[in-house]
Parts: structure tokens; sequence; C-alpha cells
């Protein structure tokens, strides 16, 4: 498959030109013009860069990739250290920031929701593929602590629970994968129960208890591990390649 095509393909599926991210979205570093095999993750850390070369991939395709916003613009260090290593084995670098949070159907967190269970409402932020603040109901009978058990088993990693006052049923959910703690205000006005996502900050603590919603952070990582297999999993369906996601494992 061409590289460009491919990349263009992407572009138009997940209508990344319509997102103001802090990141480029789509071909961040130019490889190989043929792609036979595609190599997925999370970020493109070192890890991720070696498994690519052993694999002998063409294309790595990221949620988290380069060239965040006021991050140093030299290519020293580290990032030189990744850099070379792509341009070394001629292997491109694809990703794909907010376009792939908001996807309706391959995104973070349309693929959260499949894998939780919840039902789906829309966006409280959006329309559904440029929304982030996903909103609908888990599973029925769930309270906190039984709707914290669920997502541990689902994501195989235990989230961290700051349980409000008011307990009962939890009959409306928000969540929005990565660093997104601070929607739990838009959360709580947008009338959920609780509220998901990955990280937590100490602020969220004070803010969950206060404004009586609970918050589960299911970590950065494991709440944003299935958008982009997703995607690679469209990619070797559409253009018949060979696709293999690696989990390089991050309790964050």
């Amino acid at each position: 498959m061409n590289r460009d095509e491919l990349v263009a393909a992407c572009d138009r599926l997940l209508d990344a030109g319509r997102f103001r991210d802090y990141t480029v979205n789509g071909l961040q570093v130019a490889g190989r013009d043929r792609v036979v095999r595609a190599m997925s993750g999370v970020t493109a850390c070192q890890a991720l860069l070696d498994e690519a070369v052993t694999w002998g991939a063409d294309l790595l395709l990221v949620h988290h990739g380069y060239f965040w916003k006021n991050e140093p613009v030299a290519i020293t260090g580290m990032k030189q250290r990744r850099i070379r290593t792509l341009l070394l084995n001629d292997i491109n670098l694809l990703a794909y920031h907010l376009p792939l949070d908001a996807h309706p159907e391959l995104g973070n967190n349309a693929e959260l929701a499949r894998r939780l269970d919840f039902s789906v409402e829309g966006c409280a932020d959006g329309e559904p593929g440029e929304g982030l603040l996903w909103l609908g109901s888990p599973p029925p009978g769930l309270d906190a602590p039984g709707l914290a058990r669920h997502v541990g088993a689902r994501l195989a990693r235990e989230p961290l629970l700051i349980e409000a006052a008011n307990g009962g049923e939890i009959r409306r959910i928000a969540w929005c994968t990565g660093g997104a703690q601070d929607m739990i205000t838009a959360a709580w006005e947008a009338g959920a129960d609780a509220f998901l996502s990955g990280e937590i900050s100490e602020r969220t603590t004070h803010l969950a208890r206060e404004l009586g919603i609970h918050y589960l952070a299911a970590g950065h990582h494991a709440t944003e591990r299935y958008g982009v297999q997703a995607l690679g999993e469209w990619l070797a369906s559409e253009f018949g390649l060979e696709h293999r996601f690696v989990d390089i494992d991050n309790p964050a």
C-alpha cells in the first residue's frame, strides 16, 4: 500500500483537519513509501520503536506522537534518539490525538464504552465525532464500588475511586479517556452521577466530594489502549496490511 494514500485515508476517516490540537495529527515522520506491516501502540516511546524495528514495521501508528505544543524544538537527547531510530529504519510515524479520542466508532471514548458496556447517549460538548465528554449509562444495578470493580475487571487495572457521599445506583455516567480529570465539573453540570477518566489531580478529589459526583481514575494508558488498536485493525482490513498492536506496560 502506498504510504501517502494510507495517510490520506486516515485523515479523511478521522476528519483530522477539524481539530485544534496540541500536536500534529497525521504523518509526523516520513519513512518508506510502501507499507505492508503496520504496528500500533499508545505512545511512540523508545520501547515501542524498538519493537517496530525488530518486527520490521513499515509504519508505526500511535495516539501519543511527537511535536507537542510548548515542548522544546531542538532535536536532542531522547527526542533525537527516537527520531533517529525511525529515520535509520525508514519507519513512518503516524499519530492521531484528539481526532482519535473523538471518532464515534473507532475512537478511544467509543471503544472504552464498548468494552465497559456503557450505552451512549451523546456528548456534552459537541456532536458525536467532535465532542470529547461522552454521556451514557453503565450496566444496571451498579453503585460506585460496583462500577469500580466492573471497570477493573474489564481493563485489567483497578481504578482509583473517589466516592461521593450520595450512594445508590449509578444511572448516568460521563467519561473522557486520558488526562481529562478537569472535565469533572462539566460532567456534573451534564447530570452525571459518576465521571470516569484516566488521571487524577489533587483538586479532583475535592471537586468530586463537594459536587457530589463519583470519580474514577482508570489510568491514562489503560483508557487509551483501544482506539489505536481499532484504527490499526481498520487499516489492516481496508488495505490488506499486516497489523500488530504492542502494549508497552504503563501503570499511569
